[in-house]
């Protein structure tokens, strides 16, 4: 069982690693104005634009004088979630391997 519950946490891990580097390309890509056809470009923008348009209508402050503060909030959003719930589960799955109650 402890293996099953560390593999879940490697791989949620990985997936918010992977989407944290998307988040920060597609910042990073908004400041150059790239071509809209190129397919990675759409890519990117697909995969980010739903969440900070998420973020934009929740929070009305994540667009403060023009500059847009979603990607700011999608990143600590990002890291909370590695912290908390990927810490937890590999806290709880060594524990399990271990036989120590938590």
């Amino acid at each position: 069982m402890d293996l099953i519950v560390r593999a879940i946490a490697t791989v949620l891990g990985l997936v918010l690693n992977a989407y944290f580097w998307i988040v920060i390309i597609s910042a990073l890509l908004s400041w150059v104005n790239p071509d809209p056809y190129n397919p990675i470009v759409r890519f990117l923008r697909g995969v980010t634009e739903p969440v900070f348009y998420k973020i934009r209508s929740i929070i009305p402050f994540a667009v403060v004088g023009g500059i847009d503060l979603s990607p700011v909030v999608v990143l600590l959003a990002i890291k909370v979630c590695e912290i908390v719930v990927v810490g937890n589960l590999m806290r709880l799955s060594f524990s399990l391997g271990t036989g120590v109650p938590m």
